[in-house]
């Protein structure tokens, strides 16, 4: 790691995971609504299956991942709320460490396309000098982790926003 120097400023474009961009017919309101529902993760995520979190700006966000390598077997994971853009961005970030040399910084990304839809996709930026490294050991795994999230979220936002607008006209 460079002295003083935020990774964010030097990372390799070829180290990012980038999830599918997937338009979710209903609000970016209640995309929101959900990303920052923690505790019911486990209801709808097939990735990161539990999390807690205040969401307040340096909070951790303390996770329990699925593993994408071993079949039935899940991992801790702690970051730190690094952006917090209401119905618009949600981003954690795993800074540099001694311990742990690989900072990466996950940003997920809410557009509004108008009233009742929107797109949703996530980024995972493995960052310093050992980013393409990381890249190149989990990227596909995290990708699809990625995929499977949004298509996910696009499932329960889109089954949340008919019913909603079922028991409005009833």
């Amino acid at each position: 790691m460079r002295d003083g120097e935020d990774p964010r400023t030097w990372f390799n474009p070829d180290a990012v995971v980038r999830s599918e961009r997937v338009e979710i017919d209903a609000p970016a309101a209640l995309i929101w609504e959900i990303l920052t529902d923690l505790p019911r993760y486990g209801e709808w995520n097939p990735f990161c299956i539990a999390a807690e979190s205040t969401l307040e700006m340096g909070a951790p966000v303390h996770m329990t991942l699925k593993s994408y390598t071993e079949p039935d077997a899940t991992f801790p994971n702690c970051e730190y709320v690094c952006a917090f853009e209401p119905e618009k961005l949600l981003s954690w970030q795993l800074p540099y460490d001694d311990a742990w040399p690989y900072p990466a910084r996950r940003d997920q990304i809410i557009e509004a396309l108008g009233p009742a839809r929107c797109a949703y996709h996530s980024t995972d930026a493995f960052l310093g000098d050992t980013g393409i490294h990381v890249m190149r050991f989990c990227g596909p795994w995290v990708k699809r982790a990625f995929d499977d999230t949004a298509q996910a979220l696009k499932a329960r936002a889109e089954a949340i926003h008919a019913r909603r607008k079922e028991a409005a006209t009833a």
